[in-house]
């Protein structure tokens, strides 16, 4: 379950459709709903907070969104542009660290792929989006 407050458009979630786990993009957010209009790749449709849950971040969803890798002494740096991200192993996103020009963030916790999409645009001011 996703906290409305937490979701912008363009943030990549999974959703329960109709039993089925897709994954989708945000389109646009009803505080006052508390609904997030969601593209689930067949159509758009609102969601309830139940119904979504986060996309867990790994390599294979930075690469979606055009992230390069780099191991270095045993830890991965996967960069895009002048932002980095470092995780200790190619498999191991519970330890994470991050920066962009002189603002470094550190998590001891997994993110999911829309909590890196905010921590971007509030650190570079830039939407990371797939190319």
């Amino acid at each position: 379950m996703l906290k409305i407050g937490h979701l912008k458009s363009g943030g990549i979630i999974a959703v329960n459709d109709e039993g089925i786990m897709r994954e989708g993009t945000v389109v646009s957010v009803s505080p006052e709903e508390n609904q997030a209009l969601v593209n689930n790749g067949v159509q758009e449709f609102w969601y309830s907070p139940e119904e979504m849950s986060a996309v867990p971040l790994d390599e294979s969803q930075l690469l979606k969104l055009g992230f390069t890798s780099e191991e270095t002494d045993g830890s991965v740096k996967y960069k895009k542009d002048s932002f980095r991200l470092v995780t200790p192993r190619k498999d191991d996103f519970s330890n994470i660290e991050m920066w962009w020009r002189e603002d470094r963030r550190h998590f001891s916790f997994p993110l999911g792929v829309h909590e890196l999409q905010n921590l971007h645009l509030d650190m570079t001011k830039v939407h990371l989006d797939k190319p």
